[in-house]
């Protein structure tokens, strides 16, 4: 069973919607603006690359990334590695960055089943309600930016189901006010 990692920027009240721009959000952006850059808060996005075997995106976030992350030496590790889309209407995904289009949750549960490291989720907030609200998500790596924007997007689903547990794997808090997070789920 490969672990499936949901990888969000999150404000201090749960807010992970548009911490970078291209969304028509009042926030957009805000992740740049809400602490001093700080390498040492990045190094868990670094290793992430290291570490994941695939990427798994919603549609709208791989719209955002697919014209962009190609050109970014930054995301080489991404851009290297195997890309799936959950999506019901994408028709084609884009040659430039090429992905395998999944069409349901149950199609996410049969990849995860499959042979193969880590899955990484990144941006995709729709996607990564679906995939907890399916039992589907094994770990957050979640870096919280001392702000609280008020109004948007949550990082977890307000669907009603039971409690869940997580187990603090790893935490640092950073010059910057960055925390970062990473969370197991109990099972």
């Amino acid at each position: 069973m490969r672990p499936l990692i949901v990888s969000a920027f999150v404000s201090a009240d749960g807010v992970a919607q548009a911490p970078g721009d291209g969304v028509a959000y009042r926030h957009a952006g805000w992740a740049a603006t809400a602490a001093d850059f700080d390498p040492a808060a990045m190094e868990l996005k670094g290793r992430e690359q290291d570490e994941a075997r695939a990427v798994l995106l919603g549609r709208r976030s791989y719209e955002l990334f697919a014209p962009v992350w190609p050109s970014m030496d930054i995301f080489a590790g991404y851009n290297a590695m195997p890309r799936y889309v959950v999506s019901t209407t994408l028709q084609h995904d884009d040659d430039a960055w090429p992905a395998t289009i999944l069409r349901s949750i149950d199609d996410v549960a049969a990849l995860k089943a499959s042979d193969g490291g880590p899955i990484i989720v990144h941006g995709s907030l729709q996607l990564g309600h679906a995939l907890a609200d399916a039992g589907l998500v094994d770990r957050y790596h979640l870096l919280v930016f001392p702000v609280l924007l008020g109004a948007g997007e949550r990082l977890f689903s307000e669907s009603e189901h039971d409690m869940g547990k997580l187990a603090v794997s790893e935490h640092e808090a950073y010059g910057n006010g960055v925390v970062k997070l990473v969370y197991d789920v109990v099972r």
